[in-house]
Formats: C-alpha cells, sequence, structure tokens
C-alpha cells in the first residue's frame, strides 16, 4: 500500500513506535520502503493489518496527529470486529477549547456519547477512570452551546466518606465544596475559567449537592447525577422525577464503590430493574477495557473484577490473617 501525502514520520512513529505495535499485534511482518508499506504473511492476518493502516492514515488526515496510545486502541477496535470503524470513533469531536479537543477514546466511550444524543436519560456505569462523568459534562457544555438547553445542573449526593460534615470546619458550602470539587475541574477543562464565575452567578451553570434538587421541575436544562451509586433507591426516584420539559438527565456511577451506611441500597444498583425496557432510557455498561487513564488503572480494575468474581472459600484464603 502507499499512503498518499501522508507524514511517513507520524504514520510510523517516532523511531518507528507504531510500526512494532502493529507486528506485534498481527501476525504479519511490515516493510517500509520510502513511502510504500509492504504486507506479509497469513492472508486474514495480513487483510487485519492493512484495515488498520488505512484506518491510522483516515485519523490522521483529521488532522488530529497520532499516538501510541490511539494505535494501541484501534487495534484493539479492529480485533473485536465491531460494525464501527476505528476512526469513526477516535476522530469524533464532541468539544473543543484552548486548543484541546474532547474525543471518545472507546468504542463504548462513543456508544454511551451516542446515546447521550438519541435518549433523554442515559446511565453510564462503570468503574474509574472510563469518562462517564467527563464525557456526559462535555455533551452538556456542548449543548449548551448550540443553545440546546439553558442551564447546565450538576449534582452529586454529599456522602461521608469517612468523616462526619458536621464536624468539618466552615461555612455548609464549604464543608459541601470538596464533594463537588471534581465537577468544577472539569468545567474548567471544558470552559475558558474566567467565564466560568460569571455562568455560576446567573445561574447558566448550577453545581449542587443532590439534596438540593428537591421539589423542583427542571426544564431546558442538561442535570447529570454524578457518583449516582450513592443515592437510595428513594433519592434516586426523587432525582429523576425533576425532570422537566426540554432536558436531559445523565446518571453515572460505579456499583463497586458504594459509600452508603450499612443496610442503606444503593439506588445505581436497583434502577436498571426498574426502568430496564422502559423508552428513551437507555443503560450504558463501561469496563476496565474502557479506562483512560494511566494504564496501571485498567489493569488494577480488571484485578478487582477478577478477585470479585471468585469463589468466596477462595477469596478467604487470599485475605491476610488478621486475628495475630
Amino acid at each position: 500500500m502507499v499512503p498518499n501525502s501522508i507524514d511517513m514520520v507520524t504514520l510510523l512513529g517516532p523511531a518507528d513506535e507504531h510500526l512494532a505495535l502493529v507486528e506485534r499485534a498481527f501476525d504479519a511482518d511490515v516493510h517500509v520502503r520510502g513511502n510504500r508499506i509492504t504486507l506479509t504473511g497469513p492472508p486474514a492476518e495480513v487483510a487485519l493489518a492493512e484495515r488498520l493502516l488505512d484506518e491510522i492514515v483516515t485519523i490522521i488526515r483529521t488532522g488530529q496527529g497520532m499516538s501510541a496510545e490511539t494505535v494501541e486502541r484501534a487495534i484493539a477496535m479492529m480485533r473485536e470486529e465491531t460494525a464501527e470503524r476505528p476512526a469513526e470513533v477516535l476522530s469524533l469531536d464532541i468539544l473543543s477549547n484552548r486548543g484541546r479537543t474532547i474525543r471518545p477514546k472507546t468504542l463504548n466511550q462513543k456508544r454511551y456519547v451516542d446515546s447521550i444524543d438519541k435518549h433523554t436519560i442515559t446511565f453510564g456505569i462503570g468503574p474509574a477512570g472510563t469518562g462517564k462523568t467527563y464525557l456526559a459534562m462535555a455533551k452538556a457544555v456542548q449543548a449548551l452551546q448550540k443553545k440546546e438547553i439553558t442551564r447546565i445542573i450538576l449534582t452529586r449526593p454529599a456522602v461521608e466518606a469517612g468523616e462526619r460534615l458536621g464536624y468539618l470546619p466552615g461555612t455548609l458550602s464549604e464543608k459541601i465544596d470538596p464533594y463537588l470539587r471534581p465537577l468544577y475541574d472539569a468545567l474548567h477543562d471544558m470552559i475558558d475559567p474566567e467565564t466560568i464565575p460569571k455562568l455560576l452567578a446567573a445561574g447558566t451553570i448550577e453545581v449542587a449537592p443532590l439534596a438540593y434538587m428537591r421539589g423542583r421541575t427542571l426544564n431546558d436544562a442538561f442535570i447529570i447525577l454524578d457518583e449516582a451509586q450513592n443515592t437510595s433507591p428513594e433519592q434516586m426516584k426523587m432525582f429523576l422525577t425533576r425532570l422537566g420539559f426540554g432536558s436531559k438527565i445523565v446518571v453515572t456511577g460505579d456499583v463497586t464503590q458504594v459509600d452508603l451506611p450499612g443496610g442503606v441500597k444503593s439506588g445505581l444498583k436497583v434502577i436498571q430493574g426498574i426502568l430496564d425496557g422502559v423508552d428513551d432510557i437507555v443503560f450504558n455498561q463501561l469496563t476496565s477495557r474502557d479506562v483512560v487513564r494511566h494504564r496501571l488503572v485498567g489493569a488494577i480494575v480488571a484485578a478487582y473484577d477478577a478477585f470479585d468474581n471468585t469463589p468466596e472459600q477462595s477469596r478467604r484464603a487470599a485475605a491476610p490473617d488478621r486475628r495475630r
């Protein structure tokens, strides 16, 4: 194959890093001479490797560049043999700000983003680092910029994580602020920092604890409930019934990290059994393969998943003896 009008350094990577990834992923030898690439090996593997190189060329032509991480994600999608092309997934621009573009990085993330576009209520359920909240917030900012909604509402349950709110120093607002800080941090990636105080003061963006949602009807809004695993079933019902006309809701959470006091059920754990099959509501599951933080985060999540799925007797044997 001859990739026309493509910088071969970008395609092959620094010190041929991308080329090495392709050769490790497929049972095919890749030979490069000038701007001509020749593939040899079993026909099925050669065909896959050629398709992958075509996808990489397509991504480069969008102008977004190429990294080893992008190549690895494209390889993973090729191996899954999904209907979606890697270039379609990895080139979808959601939001750009200060030279940075937010895009889905895995197939499940792309499907999650598409679900937000198509449905009124979307659930994003999965482990830490899978982009559940970050992508939802990017879609919210996009909708605000397109004037599809008039305000963004970001909320989380203020569940105690080892400390009691009443004993923390400061005013009520200062006590609650640490629970909401991750939402503010994400906003700073997506909106010019100097405009955020103005949007907050005008009520265009509201960041508040879940308790502040009670008794309200939220029209023409993009509403995100984060850390939803720490809601009770009653709180989850209260939140979902705040939905007004012209609004969207995205609920995100990780059912393996519930911080509720003993005996309190997680609203996120029971909600799918209640609402599954209801029209215009969709549940998206993300996994350790969708973790986009450091590669070890995905490995850690996968290891915990494997441990949780082992028989109870084996888990007890693996646990340290604390009787001494």
